[in-house]
């Protein structure tokens, strides 16, 4: 891991059974799953990060044009001096944009990849020689506490729509965690995909490049690593769609052929043309979102979106 003096690396590992046992019990499920947090190994990442960078995703652009006309208005409305927790941090290209009007005690940027993280906490401490950085290795889709101590009011940082990635139910238990672990006295920014005209949604999770292709794909290879599994990717084929009934883009895995798969010792059958379901992206309204927001505890929230009503980011105290 990188050394700075400022930089401080901490691994919570879970157990390689348990998370192996997650798979093969969502894959042995009448609808198959894998969950979304299993993308996110180091190439997965830097895959993502190109999804970004395709025309059809507006989302990203879209979020970082808000960051940067009202970054002094939300570093104002979260305080100096606070602790920074960004939720999934990935390159913490985003935070970047409110590290210098925000000047926080220090950020602790939590992610599940733990190569990808210490490489881009290492880049930000040396970039920022002033913050403290307290990179944290978990899933933080579980219950966690954090492994240092700090007396500081905390701030978290959820940006991307990644929020969508739970089902309602899940995004608003993660809610309520969230709030506990600011406490009454913090806050939270969170980005959140609105819902818009279904051509856009359905374009931007199928890029002409095919770059989300392979990202969905690469999940097989990532578990092939992890767990020595045995996918045949040339045996998958990717697809995503908009669901009106479920307000989310859903992500599948679809088998080409009859073929059985092999985890660790579990072996694993699929049918031609079964599907495992890789993600969702839930979309809400704005009014959607604050209800879900304010059953989970939080009772005041400031709200920016674009012109155009696409990406919306709502600060919650």
């Amino acid at each position: 891991m990188p050394s700075q003096s400022s930089l401080f690396f901490y691994d919570i590992n879970t157990v390689l059974e348990d998370t192996r046992n997650e798979v093969t019990l969502g894959l042995q499920r009448p609808q198959k799953m894998i969950s979304p947090k299993f993308f996110y190994d180091e190439m997965g990442s830097e895959l993502f990060m190109e999804i970004t960078r395709q025309p059809e995703y507006y989302l990203t652009r879209t979020e970082i044009s808000l960051l940067r006309e009202y970054a002094d208005e939300m570093a104002d409305l979260m305080g100096e001096n606070c602790l920074l927790i960004e939720y999934g941090s990935g390159s913490s290209e985003k935070i970047r944009i409110l590290l210098e009007s925000l000047r926080p005690r220090a950020y602790a940027p939590l992610d599940i990849s733990k190569e990808y993280l210490g490489a881009a906490a290492g880049a930000l401490a040396s970039e920022f020689p002033w913050l403290e950085v307290h990179a944290t290795c978990l899933d933080f889709t579980e219950d966690f506490e954090l492994p240092f101590t700090m007396d500081a009011r905390r701030v978290a940082f959820f940006p991307g729509s990644s929020i969508g990635n739970f089902g309602r139910i899940e995004a608003r238990a993660f809610l309520g965690r969230a709030q506990r672990l600011v406490g009454d006295e913090g806050g939270m920014l969170v980005g959140v995909d609105l819902k818009k005209d279904i051509a856009v949604l359905n374009a931007a999770y199928n890029d002409s490049n095919g770059i989300t292709e392979k990202f969905n794909l690469h999940v097989l290879t990532h578990l092939n690593e992890k767990f020595d599994a045995d996918f045949d990717l040339k045996n998958f084929a990717h697809s995503a769609v908009f669901e009106p009934e479920k307000g989310c883009v859903a992500m599948y895995l679809t088998s080409l052929q009859e073929q059985k798969v092999q985890i660790a010792d579990t072996s694993i059958s699929f049918k031609a043309g079964e599907k495992i379901h890789t993600e969702n992206s839930h979309k809400y309204t704005k009014e959607e979102f604050l209800y879900m927001a304010l059953d989970a505890g939080f009772t005041q929230y400031h709200f920016w979106t674009d012109n155009n009503n696409r990406f919306g980011i709502f600060y919650l105290t």
